[in-house]
């Protein structure tokens, strides 16, 4: 049962690492497209979607307490 949750945890963090290397990559394109006075709503998204999938990972590493 363990080694299932464990097994079940890890593709979950690689999936969720995968989604994180994406949208920092498309985050990346948009900041260097963006006029260096003014973010998009898309840019400013985007990082908060980075921040909630990277505070994810972080407490998936963590495992079971």
């Amino acid at each position: 049962m363990a080694k299932k949750a464990a097994k079940e945890r890890a593709a979950a963090l690689k999936s969720d690492t995968d989604k994180l290397l994406k949208l920092s990559v498309e985050l990346k394109q948009s900041v260097d497209k963006s006029d260096e006075n003014v973010l998009s709503l898309d840019v400013i998204k985007k990082a908060e979607e980075i921040e909630k999938l990277a505070r994810s990972v972080k407490e998936k590493m963590k495992g079971p307490n």
